[in-house]
């Protein structure tokens, strides 16, 4: 793996690779993973690795499921205490609350992905503070990528190039793609004064004009406080206090210690979602895979990486290729499909209303599925 102390293998002029793969987080690490069987992988990402993402470090099971299917399992010292939170749906304003059983993996994001990125250490070459500034298609089929390593500019040409550098991605705006309208993701890490509900509490109230949704997940003697704002949402630190503040009078939550922000995108339509073009595929949210009902990316992420790492590693002409990786991807197009029909009632004030009064176990269905 080559990071930041071996840039001067970075340097050289137009080194070659059957993949490139933008973006080192869980979708670019599944397509290096199964992808790094049709031949070399370079893997490359703007941030200084290991990356601190800004998310709540909550483990779907559909993303323990793929770990088992890979013959490995997450080290038990990436668990933080409570090692399980089940999901709680709470609506402050109408005092109404829902326990499921849908249990996710604690964990704090920097250490989750430095584990990820040790999977493929023998199998992909690394190399971070390295951006993506645009590419072109060849005349012998193959792609000439233009890089910015530390202010240096360099070219890679490659045989498939993989989109997974997020919400914001370059990738997806050099083909031409529009930019997803994004949500705001505000957390604070808060140090805990007292004890906190095992839970991954997802909450609602109109205190704070502009939530889509809120969370509270106790990881060891912190507690995260998340807030996922709409888009074109102005003065959001100053809506972030207050929700500190309405929540400091309900729980045990005492001064951050740490706060960060990120952008998560939001669907517009169905046509979001790209699975690629010619010999770039997209993977994660650089390919509209995420829930739009529950926000959960990584397990979709995966999935998605997976199934581009599959379909190259299978081999065949660009078309055969592409048309794998939608026909691989398919499952996840049709259930945001689904989720997108659902999502209008469920975020309007009548949907609120009707959640209050629906029988727990329909709710206990519903959670499963969104």
């Amino acid at each position: 793996m080559t990071t930041t102390e071996n840039t001067t293998q970075a340097c050289a002029p137009e080194k070659h690779v059957h993949t490139l793969v933008v973006g080192t987080g869980p979708a670019g690490i599944l397509a290096a993973y199964y992808g790094a069987a049709a031949g070399p992988v370079l893997m490359i990402d703007r941030f200084t690795l290991p990356r601190d993402k800004s998310c709540g470090g909550m483990i779907h099971p559909l993303s323990q499921t793929i770990f088992t299917e890979m013959g490995v399992s997450m080290p038990g010292e990436l668990l933080l205490d409570p090692d399980t939170v089940y999901f709680r749906y709470n609506d402050w304003d109408k005092d109404i609350c829902y326990d499921t059983k849908l249990g996710f993996l604690n964990v704090d994001r920097k250490p989750f992905d430095e584990w990820m990125l040790s999977l493929v250490a023998d199998r992909a070459e690394i190399w971070d503070a390295c951006s993506y500034q645009g590419h072109e298609d060849l005349a012998d089929g193959r792609i000439r990528v233009k890089l910015d390593i530390r202010g240096s500019l360099r070219f890679v040409t490659c045989d498939w190039l993989v989109g997974a550098d997020g919400s914001r991605s370059r990738v997806r705006k050099a083909l031409g793609l529009a930019p997803f309208d994004c949500y705001l993701s505000v957390q604070d890490y808060c140090l805990r004064t007292g004890p906190v509900d095992a839970v991954f509490d997802c909450f609602w109230t109109k205190k704070v004009p502009d939530l889509a949704i809120g969370y509270v997940i106790p990881k060891d003697e912190r507690v995260l406080v998340g807030l996922i704002y709409y888009p074109g949402t102005k003065r959001a630190p100053e809506q972030q206090d207050r929700a500190l503040e309405i929540l400091r009078e309900r729980l045990n939550i005492g001064p951050s210690i740490k706060r960060e922000g990120w952008s998560a995108l939001k669907h517009r339509s169905i046509r979001d979602i790209v699975a690629g073009q010619g010999r770039v595929l997209m993977v994660g949210e650089a390919g509209g895979f995420l829930s739009p009902t529950s926000g959960e990316g990584i397990s979709w992420a995966m999935d998605s990486g997976r199934a581009a790492g599959r379909a190259i590693a299978a081999g065949g002409s660009a078309k055969d290729i592409l048309a794998r990786h939608r026909h691989d991807t398919a499952h996840l197009r049709r259930m945001i499909a689904w989720r997108l029909k659902v999502y209008p009632m469920m975020t309007s004030r009548w949907g609120k209303d009707l959640f209050g009064v629906t029988p727990r176990f329909i709710i206990e269905h519903l959670t499963n599925h969104i």
